[in-house]
């Protein structure tokens, strides 16, 4: 089974990292304009501001301290590593659990506009987050230096 496993160069998992947050901020940012777009202009704009605004804070005290977390485990690997492990195992028992509540506010009564302010939030911190991958991916790949394990924070 081992043989089985695919490798690559501990490099390529910061930028699967990097395109997973990226296509998840993305997609929950998307969610967020459908539902925007349906609103009255006066509150679209009032929740996409108080959006972007949360976005900033959850970046800023929650995402850059687990990417930070992330980046170090990261450079940790050795080198070729599991292409898979650009996740951690609780990481992916976090995703699933967010996908799961994903679904659930969904299928709500919530209304849309607190949907919307939770989704554009949350996507935008991802969406920046990830930006810390790239960085790391291109230190590391296209710079030719060591892991930089502070690039997280």
């Amino acid at each position: 089974m081992e043989k089985l496993k695919p490798l690559v160069s501990r490099h390529w998992l910061f930028a699967l990292a990097g395109v997973m947050w990226t296509g998840v901020g993305v997609m929950l940012m998307w969610r967020a304009w459908i539902w925007l777009s349906a609103m009255k202009p006066a509150w679209a704009m009032g929740i996409a501001l108080a959006g972007v605004i949360i976005a900033i804070g959850f970046y800023y005290f929650m995402f850059t301290k687990t990417v930070a977390k992330n980046i170090r485990r990261l450079c940790g690997l050795p080198d070729p590593v599991g292409v898979l492990a650009f996740n951690s195992p609780k990481g992916y028992i976090l995703i699933i659990f967010m996908i799961s509540m994903g679904v659930a506010l969904r299928h709500s009564p919530l209304d849309r506009r607190i949907l919307a302010l939770i989704y554009a939030g949350m996507g935008g911190a991802l969406f920046l987050a990830s930006l810390h991958f790239y960085r790391q991916f291109h230190i590391v790949r296209v710079q030719k230096r060591p892991c930089d394990e502070s690039s997280g924070r």
